[in-house]
């Protein structure tokens, strides 16, 4: 059972052992990576760097999305991850462990004691092995310090290791859906001090096409005896090369050890080649000091985590918002200089895993401190595009996923646009987000652009001979509205017209029907025109349904551009608060998807702030918490943690605009870095757990009757008061002040 340490308690364990310089850390001492590790939160637990190529952590028998399991023994430790993803599993790849007494390498996996994890370094000690183990990494190498007793000891390369596994008759079909499968590994020992090699997987998340990833080992000590085993799984003593298919290779290096000896190993990955892993290595870690790369880590993380300073809520409250903002930083995955399809000199970004996720909460919040990464992910997304064809919606192992709904790109790049990100092709992405709303992409359907696009055009939905109809129809309306916003922003005016009118597309599914004394509701129709009869409102599912991780319920509170014409639809303001109030109240609402983040904001559009105050503040107390549990389903590449980083500030995005919602606030004071020494703070007064009602706003001082602003506003720095109150007021109630919507123009 994993060792329960409190974040403070943890930190000094790591101090005492390692005798860390306290001004190391900073933020870094309010992250406990174990957050979101239990309960489906299926977050990354080990050393990394932001962004970073190598994410070394433990995977445990039975494994999980991230590796990382509350109970059982522990495998070893393999240096790709990806964090807080549902659906099938990827990477798992070149796993090291450590054993002392007699070697074994059929069996190599241990019980653990005193586990402890803070940002850039992860600790063990495994209690069968009788190793203690310290991890950290720079960006695309990975350090392991094994802690041996006085005798025999072995360090273990397993080649073929991954996470998932699952093949049927040596083919191609998965026994367990979306599986990973070994096509091959090699190692090779190159000195007593040296070992390279590969592995090449196929499958998993995305069911993608082999990639391979390379490494390069070096050992600090040399081995005084070495040796691999293949297939068999039979250690072969002075054997210096061994190639396996699907079960894979291994390698071992042997030593005699005194009492607390440490052996160091430095492992550069590199999906290129073994000679650039090898260079990786060399490069960001040229020395052996494995406290000083622990130090350049957490000055790294310090850096970022530093963009967000807050004051006030309580320690556990300060827990969730810098681990929350250290999981929004994990992934995608920065491999700039590592693409193996094609040349170029464009930033390579992987590991979107999936903007249909990200881009309603991480993006947005990177547009503010993390402008210049945010610029790199789109430039790489439309170079993904100039070679490819199209952008991806989702993408791992160097190959693009399956989409879930619409051409979420198109959110992304308008959104830039608007806030003011250079350095962008704008010409060349909107050429790419135009593709995605004309092009049917064929069989590439489920992987490219947007499938039934052409009866989405030229009927004016998706009809429900194609899965998720109804989900994909009301996306592609805020993709489209995306492309008229930019569009118009670029003079394309025939364009924006158009757009802006599929962006009405919407209506078309709105089927007059009456569920729970309301009425209305968007709903799968047939090509012909008729409504699916058989529909169960309450469906919920994946791939093969009407209606993406959502039910009619969620799906017909999702118009984000139109939020007034959808509360005409409703039958008008009234209507539309009982219509919310009833959603909330039956529990129909599910804050572990993402359909429904933004709908406890949309009381604002009918005047009642108040309301969305409540409801976010009950759902931020009760949903989140600073355990291990704490995460309310996936992280979703830190897409639910960024929900909670920003109403806890008290604002939070409208996606694919350049709109801020104000909520209600956790913290006193919130300052954001948004560079070049701009700071964007909120200042909020009289704030306690009652006093949770916005009674009256200024904007630099001057007063704000609205309960929303724009990213200009902010753009040259700004500060937000908020003075609050124990009862609702009137602030944000003049129809004149909602929040734009489509019908408004």
């Amino acid at each position: 059972m994993k060792l329960k340490i409190s974040s403070l308690g943890l930190v000094l364990l790591l101090i005492s052992t390692l005798g860390f310089a306290q001004k190391t850390l900073d933020h870094v001492s309010m992250v406990d990576p174990f957050i979101g590790s239990q309960g489906g939160g299926n977050v990354f637990v080990g050393a990394c760097k932001p962004f970073g190529m190598v994410k070394l952590g433990p995977d445990y028998e039975g494994h999980s999305n991230s590796g990382f399991r509350e109970e059982g023994r522990i495998e070893g430790f393999s240096h790709t991850h990806t964090s807080g993803t549902g659906g099938g599993a990827k990477y798992g790849n070149v796993l090291l462990t450590a054993q002392s007494g007699t070697l074994n390498v059929k069996d190599y996996a241990s019980s653990r004691e005193k586990e402890a994890c803070v940002a850039g370094h992860y600790s063990v000690y495994l209690k069968d092995a009788q190793v203690q183990v310290d991890l950290t990494s720079s960006d695309r190498t990975g350090f392991h310090k094994y802690t041996f007793p006085a005798g025999e000891a072995h360090i273990l390369l397993d080649a073929g290791h991954l996470l998932y596994t699952g093949r049927e008759n040596g083919g191609d079909r998965y026994r367990f859906g979306e599986a990973q499968y070994l096509v091959g590994s090699e190692v090779k020992i190159l000195s007593p001090t040296e070992i390279a090699g590969y592995t090449r997987v196929k499958g998993g998340w995305n069911l993608g096409p082999a990639y391979t990833v390379y490494f390069h080992a070096v050992f600090d000590t040399p081995a005084q005896q070495s040796g691999t085993w293949d297939a068999s799984r039979n250690a072969n003593a002075n054997t210096t090369l061994a190639m396996a298919g699907g079960k894979g290779a291994g390698a071992y290096f042997s030593f005699n050890t005194t009492a607390d000896q440490a052996i160091q190993v430095k492992v550069g990955i590199s999906f290129i080649s073994i000679e650039k892993a090898k260079l990786n290595a060399a490069r960001e870690i040229p020395s052996w000091d494995f406290e000083k790369t622990v130090s350049d880590s957490q000055a790294v993380w310090n850096q970022l985590l530093g963009k967000i300073n807050v004051k006030g809520g309580t320690r556990a409250q300060q827990k969730i918002l810098y681990t929350g903002l250290y999981h929004t930083m994990l992934m995608p995955t920065d491999r700039s200089g590592e693409n193996p399809l094609w040349d170029s000199k464009e930033p390579y970004y992987d590991d979107f895993y999936a903007i249909w996720d990200t881009y309603r909460t991480t993006n947005p919040l990177f547009t503010i401190i993390l402008r210049d990464r945010q610029r790199d992910m789109i430039r790489s997304l439309v170079d993904t595009y100039k070679h490819e064809g199209y952008m991806p919606d989702a993408r791992s192992g160097n190959f693009t996923g399956r989409t879930q709904g619409g051409s979420n790109c198109d959110m992304l790049i308008t959104e830039a646009y608007l806030k003011g990100i250079e350095g962008i092709d704008y010409d060349l992405a909107y050429e790419a987000m135009i593709k995605n709303a004309e092009v049917d992409p064929g069989d590439d359907h489920e992987q490219k652009g947007r499938g039934g696009i052409d009866d989405y055009n030229s009927i004016g939905y998706v009809p429900s001979e194609h899965y998720r109809s109804a989900s994909r129809t009301v996306e592609y309306c805020a993709n489209d509205h995306a492309i008229a916003t930019l569009a118009q922003a670029l003079g394309k005016k025939d364009d924006h017209r158009k757009y802006l009118q599929r962006s009405a597309n919407w209506k078309n599914l709105w089927r007059p029907h009456t569920l729970d004394g309301f009425t209305g509701f968007i709903w799968p129709r047939l090509r012909n025109g008729e409504w699916k009869k058989d529909h169960d409102p309450m469906e919920w599912g994946y791939w093969d349904v009407q209606m993406y991780e959502g039910t009619a319920w969620d799906y017909s509170f999702y118009v984000p551009h139109d939020i007034r014409g959808l509360i005409r639809q409703c039958g008008g303001e009234e209507v539309f608060v009982r219509r919310l109030d009833h959603f909330f109240d039956k529990e129909y609402f599910n804050v572990t998807n993402e359909p429904d983040f933004l709908t406890p904001c949309l009381y604002l559009w009918a005047g009642r702030y108040d309301k969305t105050a409540e409801r976010i503040k009950k759902i931020s107390n009760t949903a989140w918490s600073d355990k291990p549990g704490g995460i309310p389903g996936n992280d979703d590449s830190g897409a639910m943690s960024a929900w909670w980083v920003f109403h806890a500030m008290g604002f939070f995005p409208l996606a694919g605009q350049d709109v801020y919602l104000i909520t209600t606030p956790v913290f006193e004071k919130s300052s954001l870095d948004m560079g070049d020494g701009k700071i964007f703070t909120i200042e909020c007064k009289k704030l306690s757990e009652k006093n949770i009602y916005v009674q009256e706003a200024k904007l630099d001082g001057k007063p704000l009757q609205r309960a929303w602003f724009r990213h200009n506003e902010i753009q040259e720095g700004a500060t937000l008061e908020l003075i609050m109150g124990s009862s609702p007021s009137s602030w944000g109630s003049d129809p004149a002040s909602f929040p734009p919507s489509v019908t408004d123009h």
